[in-house]
C-alpha cells in the first residue's frame, strides 16, 4: 500500500520504522514544525522528521493542514492509507477523506478507557493494572473511532510513565503491522467503542506536580510514577523545590504506621532511619528513592541524606 505517515515525538518512531522496513511505500511524512529547544533555543526537528529524512522520505510540516494548498498537497499524494501516531494536530474531515482507505491511529490506551492527551500518565495515576495500545479508525470526534486491534501489557509495580511510553511505543508498531496485514487481506474487524465505558485522559499540567501530603501514600506513589519524566512530582524542602523521581509506599510496616495505617506524624513530616527517607502522608509513609534539588542532578536518597539532615523536616 501507498501510505502517508503523520507523527511527531519519539513514541511514533517505532511505527514509522516498521513501515519503512515493510513492503509498503511511505510516500510522505507529516510532522510538527521544528521547535526551539535547549539553552540556545535553536530550532530542532522532531524525532519523526529525523528518521524520515535519514530514509529519504518527503517531509511536510504544515501549520494547520486546513489551507487549500495543504489539502491539494495531501490529495496529490494519492495515498491508500494514512497512519497517524501522536501527530499533535486535529485532522479535518477533508484530510480524513483524502486517502482511499481513510486514516488509522495508534493510541496509547485500551480504548474506550483513556481517550485524550495523556493516557499513559493517567492510567498509572489511576492505579490501572494493565494498559496497551489500540489501533482505530480516525473520526472527527476525539479518539472515538471504531477499534481495529488491541495489544495489551501489564503495568508493573515500579513502572513509570517513561517505562510505559517505551513499552507501548514498541507494542504500537507490533499492532500496526498486524492491522496493515489485515487491511490488505480484507480480514480487519472493526468494533465500535462502548460510550458508557469512556474515560478521558486530560492533558497534564505543571500545577499537578505539587504533592499533597494529606493524600494516601499509595496515591502519591502512583502520582510520582505517572509524572516521571514530566513534569516530575515535587515538594518544598527548606524553601527549595525538591523533585521526586522515584518513591514507594510503605503502608504495611506496623512499626512505622501502626494498626490503623495512619502515621503518628503530621503529613509531610520526614522520618529518617536506616538510610531511608520516609515521609508521613494522610495514610502511611512514602519512601523517597530518588530526588533532585535545583541545579543538581538526580540522586539516590542515600546521597541526599549524606549532605542533608532531613529527619523531622516538614515538606510542602
Amino acid at each position: 500500500m501507498k501510505i502517508i505517515f503523520a507523527g511527531t515525538p519519539e513514541f511514533a518512531v517505532p511505527c514509522l520504522q516498521t513501515l519503512l522496513d515493510s513492503e509498503h511505500e511511505v510516500c510522505a511524512v507529516y510532522t510538527q514544525p521544528d521547535r526551539p529547544a535547549g539553552r540556545g533555543r535553536k530550532l530542532h526537528p522532531s524525532p519523526v522528521k529525523e528518521l524520515a529524512l535519514a530514509a529519504g522520505i518527503l517531509v511536510f510540516q504544515p501549520l494547520t493542514m486546513k489551507t487549500s494548498e495543504d489539502l491539494q498537497q495531501i490529495s496529490a499524494l494519492n495515498a491508500d492509507l494514512m497512519v497517524v501516531v501522536a501527530y499533535g494536530m486535529i485532522l479535518t474531515q477533508a484530510v480524513l477523506d483524502a486517502p482511499k482507505l481513510g486514516c488509522i491511529n495508534v493510541h496509547a490506551s485500551l480504548l474506550p478507557r483513556w481517550r485524550g492527551a495523556a493516557p499513559i500518565q493517567r492510567s498509572l495515576m489511576a492505579g490501572d493494572q494493565k494498559t496497551g495500545v489500540t489501533i482505530m479508525q480516525i473520526v472527527r470526534k476525539l479518539d472515538a473511532g471504531d477499534m481495529l486491534h488491541k495489544e495489551e501489557c501489564e503495568i508493573g509495580e515500579t513502572d513509570t510513565a517513561s517505562d510505559l511510553h517505551d513499552k507501548l511505543a514498541a507494542l504500537g508498531a507490533i499492532g500496526l503491522a498486524k492491522v496493515l496485514a489485515q487491511i490488505e487481506t480484507g480480514t480487519v474487524h472493526a468494533e465500535a467503542q462502548d460510550e458508557a465505558l469512556v474515560t478521558y485522559a486530560e492533558k497534564l499540567e505543571k500545577s499537578e506536580a505539587v504533592i499533597d501530603w494529606t493524600q494516601p501514600a499509595r496515591d502519591i506513589a502512583r502520582k510520582v510514577r505517572g509524572l516521571n519524566s514530566w513534569p516530575v512530582a515535587q515538594t518544598l524542602y527548606q524553601d527549595n523545590v525538591l523533585r521526586i523521581w522515584q518513591a514507594v509506599p510503605v503502608n504495611d510496616d506496623p512499626i512505622i504506621v501502626g494498626a490503623t495505617g495512619r502515621s503518628p506524624l503530621k503529613p509531610g513530616t520526614v522520618r529518617c532511619a536506616d538510610k531511608h527517607m520516609d515521609v508521613a502522608t494522610g495514610n502511611g509513609f512514602l519512601r523517597l528513592l530518588e530526588v533532585q534539588l535545583p541545579g543538581g542532578k538526580r540522586m539516590p536518597v542515600q546521597a541526599f541524606l549524606s549532605a542533608h539532615d532531613a529527619d523531622g523536616a516538614k515538606l510542602g
